[in-house]
């Protein structure tokens, strides 16, 4: 059946692709993949004979042509976004654009580079008494935020924090962070989550920015902060034998 199909690929180990993520890609007649991203070990079981095309050198009419004219000719089309196609994807002018055409897709999610930096660093962003709350979010470059979204307005909350597409920028990340985070406030960048390559560097924000600089890191990395990554917390509720829930009494 003619259908698109918008596919998170993960954050670069094939075997972080989710087994639907996979299906689709294996029987598509037409990939057109994030190349500058997703490596194409994540598309290498493509079936015989099925076109496949990287988007990084596409524009936005480019791939929306070649989506058309496929589903037009009755094929199937796997749109094979990096990570979980809802971050800082850029699917919903894609979504718009085929929905208008009454071409039908579905959103297949993927595995965020955030939790896999997350999982690199053997992190819980969400520990008891040190946060509840994961703010996911980007500085502001060439592509601006929203007012009211700055990075120094959201580091008031001292939450824990994930930051996109800024380590390119992480002196002016450290300038905004620290107006309300600690100068000995842990963070962690993690450069290509999960490939091969992967690289962690460890730190304050005292000390990130050199850090980063002299490990050579200037992009495709996350940038994690917070006391999340810090050694003290309380212990959960969850599995407390003093606490009783839905499934199991307290202990007396």
């Amino acid at each position: 059946m003619s259908k698109v199909y918008f596919v998170g690929a993960g954050p670069g180990d094939p075997e972080l692709l989710t087994i639907k993520g996979k299906r689709i890609i294996d029987e598509s007649d037409v990939i057109i993949y994030a190349g500058s991203l997703v490596p194409k070990a994540v598309i290498a079981s493509h079936k015989k004979g099925a076109s496949v095309m990287s988007s990084a050198s596409m524009n936005l009419g480019e791939v929306l042509e070649t989506i058309k004219k496929s589903v037009g000719e009755g094929l199937r089309v796997a749109r094979v976004h990096t990570g979980d196609p809802s971050i800082y994807g850029a699917i919903r002018e894609q979504i718009d654009a085929l929905e208008e055409a009454g071409i039908e897709f579905e959103v297949i999610p993927g595995v965020s580079s955030f939790v896999a930096s997350a999982a690199a660093l053997g992190a819980e962003f969400t520990l008891p008494s040190v946060s509840q709350t994961v703010i996911l979010t980007r500085m502001a470059g060439r592509t601006p935020v929203p007012e009211g979204e700055s990075l120094e307005s959201l580091a008031s909350h001292q939450a824990s924090m994930a930051i996109f597409l800024s380590v390119g920028m992480i002196e002016k990340v450290v300038s905004q962070l620290t107006k309300h985070y600690s100068e000995d406030t842990p963070v962690a960048v993690v450069q290509r989550a999960s490939w091969p390559d992967q690289k962690i560097v460890r730190g304050v924000l005292g000390d990130i920015a050199n850090k980063v600089k002299r490990a050579g890191i200037t992009k495709t990395a996350q940038i994690l902060v917070g006391d999340f990554l810090g050694d003290e917390f309380e212990l959960s509720k969850l599995y407390d034998k003093n606490f009783t829930h839905e499934y199991r009494k307290a202990s007396k």
